[in-house]
């Protein structure tokens, strides 16, 4: 009833509705979340409001394009792309591939058709898929998305002493017990498709990982595995033994000798001049010394002895 008598006075008073210049200058000030609040409340009450907001988000494929990586080596595009079309209808999507070797590298691209499938991929983003755990993110945050947070290196584990028998769904299936598993995988050689006996996994939260690794039963595929964070098992460095180098020690010089480095304070050293004097020679012919008078000695004669014969 109030809102008829306002609008009865309104056009009785003349009030033309706002221009869209006017509308601007009103939204302008306002922060994004009272935009976002506000043009929400408008589409829920108008349908034409809803789908003109649906078609601008949608027109811009970076809002509907995922990046999965932890992929494994022999996972193709067909099946990455099955994984995903539980969600909604895929636009476009493939692994990506190395062009020098043409193995796979290990990650990929999925852009769905709708906006809304990719909200509804983003709500559970871990899958296992050829038995290793993807995650997905959107394209445009990276390559780490949402995981780059700041208790990553609280929640990802490092695996050591596998045994080569154990497989990434063994691996996640036995650390699951502590937790929801964001991701994980055993290590396998590109090559050789051969565990490198360690892997990683990471928990959602960090309680669950200190859980797992304060639990005293670590015993997996007939092994006691090796369980610590990732973080300090990456930090840990090998330091090589280095030659020392050489120093150069002055020595020592006499007095009157310039030291190397230092100014002398003098120019010539203490007591020498330079260049140094000589003494002249002169141009006279020198005779032979006289003889001195000794006298001669004998000969002394020494007996010769004739050994025997």
């Amino acid at each position: 009833m109030e809102d008829i008598k306002k609008r009865k006075l309104d056009k009785s008073e003349g009030i033309s509705p706002h221009s869209e210049e006017d509308l601007r200058a009103l939204l302008d000030p306002l922060a994004k979340p009272q935009l976002v609040d506000l043009l929400a409340k408008l589409g829920s009450q108008y349908p034409s409001i809803a789908e003109e907001i649906k078609g601008i988000a949608t027109a811009d494929p970076v809002h509907r394009k995922l990046f999965v990586r932890g992929l494994a080596w022999n996972t193709s595009s067909d099946t990455l792309c099955a994984a995903f079309s539980e969600h909604g209808e895929i636009e476009e999507g493939a692994v990506i591939y190395d062009k020098a070797s043409g193995k796979s590298r290990g990650y990929g691209f999925i852009t769905y058709k709708h906006m809304e499938s990719t909200h509804l991929a983003l709500r559970a983003p871990s899958k296992l898929i050829d038995g290793r755990m993807a995650v997905c993110n959107l394209a445009c945050e990276g390559l780490t998305g949402s995981s780059s947070t700041h208790d990553l290196t609280q929640r990802k584990l490092y695996i050591g002493g596998l045994s080569p028998n154990v497989t990434s769904e063994m691996l996640l299936h036995f650390f699951g017990r502590h937790g929801d598993i964001e991701e994980g995988s055993v290590a396998y050689d590109k090559d050789t498709n051969e565990s490198r006996g360690f892997g990683f996994v990471t928990l959602k939260t960090a309680e669950a990982a200190k859980k797992a690794i304060d639990d005293p039963q670590k015993t997996l595929g007939g092994r006691n595995v090796i369980v610590k964070l990732a973080d300090s098992h990456k930090g840990r460095t090998i330091q090589t033994q280095l030659p020392t180098p050489m120093v150069q020690m002055p020595l020592p010089l006499a007095p009157g000798y310039a030291q190397p480095g230092k100014a002398h304070p003098s120019t010539t050293p203490h007591g020498y001049g330079y260049p140094p004097a000589v003494r002249p020679y002169h141009d006279n012919t020198y005779s032979s010394p006289p003889t001195a008078p000794y006298p001669t000695q004998s000969q002394i004669p020494y007996p010769y002895y004739i050994g025997k014969q």
